[in-house]
């Protein structure tokens, strides 16, 4: 197994990190990829009001999620939770009894590269793993990092690979450039939607975001910063699908954009963290909700889109019946529903027709995603929750079936 391990403070973690992981990843075939946040670096200290150790792991899991490859991709832990400082000889010993056997691979910008030789123990580094030297700039062409390749391999023996990261992915932004703009308000373009995101709910780095407050882009990136990133196509399908469907029937594109943003913002989260939310801020839950996350997700994304976010009641109750339905629908509700149902990565085999009914009969188009709805559960066995069955009844009975 051909192993790249990718350490740094990540602090924080950003689109050059990201680059750099993707063209390594290729350029060396490699089996895995780990993430490795800095504990206590030796050579300096966190900046002062740094976020957490748990916090920059958790921002790392954002940017490493972006690349959409479980098995390929990991966060690692052992610096963070080794005392002391963090010292790569002694990571590295340590992979090599986490993973035995493994062929390891140090992967590394440009500036690190070229004082690895002053390093803690740097014959041992470049006898336990081959090293990955990567610019973060164009002024970093290969041919820079050839003269201190060849020293090392002269003088240590050492296994190195220099590469160029594309030109078009090259983010030109040092972490210590990235938090100044973030204290100013700006440098989102550096950074995962998710993982600017995150450091808005958090407050990380002087942001001051409001989160009953954020503008419809602040609102995007807060919600990806709670979901897989494989959600992200869905959600962003739900948003556009909802605009869409707002100008045809009515109602205001703007709302049924956050609405589609949020609807999914607690798909991920356990029983109790939904049943904690719902009790927090009062949302009433009934038996079937209590023992479904399928539905639970959307009883405590109504709930964090209202106490959170400052929605509107029409996008809070848009969210909070996106999954059954109800009797008597508002228009938001059904536009909502129909977005969830139809967007444009869904597949099954009525959504074409499913699609154009949409746009030239409202009810008669969600009547049959309620219907499709209420076959799946009966041939699943399952049973269907009250909503969904008084939203068939109130849809037929207004279309006189």
């Amino acid at each position: 197994m051909k192993i790249g391990l990718y350490g740094g403070t990540f602090n924080p973690p950003h689109r050059g990190h990201l680059a750099a992981a993707r063209a390594a990843a290729a350029t060396l075939e490699l089996d895995r990829l780990i993430f490795i946040p800095a504990g206590t670096p030796p050579h300096k200290d966190l900046p002062a009001g740094s976020p957490t150790d748990v916090q920059r792991l958790e921002m790392t899991a954002l940017l490493a999620d972006q690349m959409l490859d479980p098995e390929l991709v990991r966060v690692w832990d052992g610096e963070v939770r080794r005392p002391g400082k963090s010292y790569t000889v002694d990571t590295l010993r340590q992979a090599s009894q986490q993973w035995p056997g493994a062929q390891l691979w140090l992967l590394m910008g440009a500036d690190m590269f070229d004082t690895l030789q002053q390093w803690h123990k740097p014959e041992d580094i470049l006898s336990l793993a081959g090293v990955c030297a990567f610019g973060r700039t164009s002024g970093d062409a290969l041919a820079l990092l050839q003269p201190q390749a060849e020293r090392l391999r002269r003088d240590y023996g050492a296994q190195v690979v220099t590469m160029a990261i594309p030109g078009q992915e090259l983010v030109d932004v040092s972490s210590t450039q990235l938090r100044a703009l973030l204290a100013r308000g700006e440098g989102a373009a550096y950074l995962p939607q998710a993982v600017y995101g995150y450091i808005l709910r958090k407050k990380l780095y002087g942001t001051q975001a409001e989160l009953d407050r954020l503008t419809m882009e602040q609102l995007r990136c807060v919600s990806y910063s709670m979901v897989k990133a494989k959600r992200l196509a869905h959600i962003r399908g739900v948003e556009e699908e909802g605009a869409r469907l707002a100008a045809r029937w009515g109602a205001d594109p703007e709302e049924m954009r956050r609405a589609g943003i949020l609807h999914d913002c607690t798909k991920y989260l356990g029983r109790q963290e939904h049943l904690e939310i719902c009790r927090r801020y009062g949302m009433a839950l009934d038996g079937l909700e209590l023992g479904s996350e399928k539905l639970l997700h959307a009883k405590s994304g109504a709930a964090l889109a209202k106490a959170v976010f400052g929605q509107s009641p029409a996008v809070v109750q848009a969210i909070q019946y996106h999954t059954t339905g109800r009797g008597d629908m508002t228009l938001e509700e059904k536009l909502l529903y129909l977005a969830d149902y139809m967007e444009p990565t869904r597949d099954f085999p009525e959504v074409a027709q499913m699609r154009r009914l949409a746009y030239e009969d409202l009810d008669r188009a969600v009547l049959m995603g309620v219907e499709l709805s209420i076959q799946e559960m009966r041939a699943l066995g399952r049973q269907i929750h009250p909503n969904t069955l008084e939203a068939e009844q109130t849809l037929r009975k207004g279309l006189s079936l």
